[in-house]
């Protein structure tokens, strides 16, 4: 069960911002920070994975969103003082990050992700592999960060002094592999640099909107959709894993595209088809090539390339020996099918997009091509029906009368 009021909780970090005590050439703001820290985490513990170790990934997804929704909650306290009140005052913070968070979270899994939730916060010792790496993968999206900041802020007279105390903490992560393979530059940085543009780039870009969300935080918002979709269908652990991460990357081909909207992508006969076509030719030419050669195959089939020079991210399929094309993916709910719901995550992408210009209308932005583009995208949705017995429009209907028709009342969560 998903109450409107977390889905607007965490579209809310869209508009939290970061570093705004220094001059910035770009905003920046949390929910980018959050999604180019998991993207970072896949890297990081899938070259763990490839020399042996043992990292649960569905942990290291669940408590990313434990750390999202937390950080979200105590808003712009910045890292350093956030770390102080950690060490001081961890119980009390952690229990009002709780009440914050209950009334949105607690009807999920029937009260099992919060019992979840609350074990993470009152236990350091639960997941230490996972959460070690979460806090290299936010010290390297922060250090991405620092690096646009130090170009606009070199005047300052203690931006020196920041920069050195930015790049001696890189020290504390060089016990995993491809902490050092980034801090050397090597070609995995090239791929943190590549999905990091993906901030630079702006949704909806013909139209006002407020709040505005990037690219990269669009797929990070469309990753925990999914995860929450795979709790309500109980996804075995690999294909609640391929589904998150599917969505993680799913528009990371647009930082060589960018994006195209979807009405000039569909509106010439055959336009998609091209689109796709050269989308293939670049991910093999300008993404594959910098990753370990032993995590491509993985990652192909996360982006949704299979027979060679087809790609669709959105299909239900499982790959053991070879990538198949599936009509339920209910019967191959184990770990050994690899299974992805693509249709589901299409429904998840599509959620997104709608609550995207849902909100701008609903804070008194609302131009033609979102009012237009909300009615299309509701339509798809409802023509759509039920995905995997999940009534993705019962939801479409649950925000429309949360925005729109009976905002003042209470409400009680929906389902997704």
């Amino acid at each position: 069960m998903l109450n409107p009021k977390l889905l607007e909780l965490i579209f809310s970090a869209s508009s939290i911002q970061r570093w705004n005590d220094y001059p910035r050439m770009v905003d920046l703001v949390e929910l980018d920070k959050q999604a180019h820290k998991m993207i970072i985490a896949y890297l990081l513990g899938k070259i763990e994975s490839t020399q042996g170790k043992n990292i649960n990934f569905t942990a290291l997804i669940e408590i990313s969103i434990f750390e999202f929704l937390r950080r979200v909650v105590v808003t712009d306290i910045r890292p350093d003082v956030f770390r102080v009140i950690l060490k001081q005052k961890k119980a009390e913070l952690n229990e009002w990050v709780i009440e914050q968070l209950e009334p949105l979270i607690k009807d999920i899994e029937d009260g099992e992700f919060l019992t979840r939730f609350e074990k993470f916060l009152e236990d350091d010792t639960v997941y230490k592999k996972e959460r070690f790496i979460l806090k290299a993968s936010s010290y390297l999206s922060t250090r991405w960060e620092f690096s646009i900041i130090y170009q606009t802020s070199q005047f300052l007279s203690d931006i020196d002094i920041v920069k050195s105390a930015v790049e001696e903490e890189i020290e504390d992560y060089y016990e995993l592999l491809g902490v050092r393979k980034i801090a050397l530059k090597q070609k995995l940085s090239r791929f943190v640099d590549l999905s990091g543009r993906l901030r630079f780039q702006k949704r909806w870009a013909q139209t006002p909107r407020i709040p505005e969300t990037s690219v990269l935080g669009h797929m990070l918002i469309v990753a925990i959709l999914s995860y929450f979709y795979s709790l309500e269908v109980k996804a075995c652990d690999k294909r609640l894993q391929n589904n998150f991460f599917c969505s993680l990357f799913h528009d990371l081909p647009e930082a060589l595209t960018r994006d195209i909207i979807t009405p000039v992508k569909y509106s010439v006969s055959g336009l998609d088809e091209i689109i796709s076509d050269y989308e293939v030719k670049m991910i093999n030419e300008e993404v594959l090539p910098l990753l370990p050669s032993d995590m491509v195959d993985e990652f192909k089939y996360l982006l949704g390339i299979y027979d060679g020079d087809k790609k669709d991210e959105f299909l239900d399929k499982t790959y053991q020996d070879s990538i198949k094309l599936v009509e339920e993916t209910s019967l191959y709910n184990e770990d050994r099918y690899n299974t992805i719901d693509g249709k589901a995550l299409k429904m998840c992408d599509r959620f997104a997009a709608f609550m995207e210009a849902s909100l701008s209308i609903y804070h008194g932005v609302k131009s033609n091509e979102l009012i237009n583009g909300k009615k299309q995208i509701e339509e798809k949705i409802k023509n759509s029906g039920k995905v995997n017995s999940v009534d993705f429009s019962k939801l479409v209907d649950i925000i429309n009368e949360y925005y729109f028709k009976n905002k003042n009342s209470s409400q009680d969560g929906c389902g997704t």
